[in-house]
């Protein structure tokens, strides 16, 4: 029976996903599966301490998030997730690098409703792209306190209107430093609880 640092220990030095093969995608989704079937946590929206706050990204199997590394000039830094359950809030922040001074962030905010206890549809509703510098970025969470004070930024700033961006997310795994999930494309998210 494969435990959390086994699994902590195959994803380590794969870049959150990019530098992995079939044959080790599949055994690091088989150790997922096993960690899965002993969550501390079977009903984690009913676990606020746990589930709220600043979790970075280890590994996914979205290619969505791991394609920004394949454009030219551009290295995908930190991804994060902001979950404020409270207010039923998500917040994913991607840091971007690549030409020094135009270091970039791509931030989506979404509403999520609980459809089972560990369940949530999630309803995308605000986007921003734009540069580090010019939106005075220096954390993830200084980024959302801004977000909710009703900040405009010097950025592609945009609500999502399109009813048709939503989709599900499954928290299969939850402890106080590791969240797994799996979202309605079949993908697979390993978090750990960040600063």
């Amino acid at each position: 029976m494969l435990g959390k640092s086994t699994l902590l220990e195959m994803i380590q030095g794969k870049n959150r996903g990019i530098l992995t093969d079939d044959s080790q995608r599949q055994a690091i989704a088989a150790a997922i599966a096993q960690l899965e079937d002993r969550n501390p946590t079977p009903r984690p929206l009913e676990a606020p301490g746990k589930l709220n706050g600043n979790w970075r990204l280890l590994y996914t199997t979205s290619q969505e998030l791991l394609q920004i590394d394949r454009f030219p000039f551009l290295k995908l830094g930190q991804i994060y997730q902001y979950v404020q359950v409270e207010k039923s809030k998500i917040y994913n922040v991607a840091e971007v690098s690549g030409i020094p001074y135009l270091e970039g962030i791509v931030s989506v905010a979404a509403q999520f409703e609980p459809v089972s206890e560990r369940r949530v549809k999630v309803i995308f509703q605000r986007g921003i792209v734009g540069l580090q510098r010019l939106i005075n970025y220096r954390s993830v969470s200084h980024f959302i306190q801004e977000i909710e004070a009703g900040q405009k930024f010097k950025a592609i700033d945009f609500n999502i209107t399109n009813r048709e961006q939503k989709g599900w997310l499954d928290i299969t795994y939850l402890d106080d430093d590791l969240r797994i999930g799996r979202g309605n494309e079949g993908n697979l998210f390993v978090l750990t609880k960040a600063e």
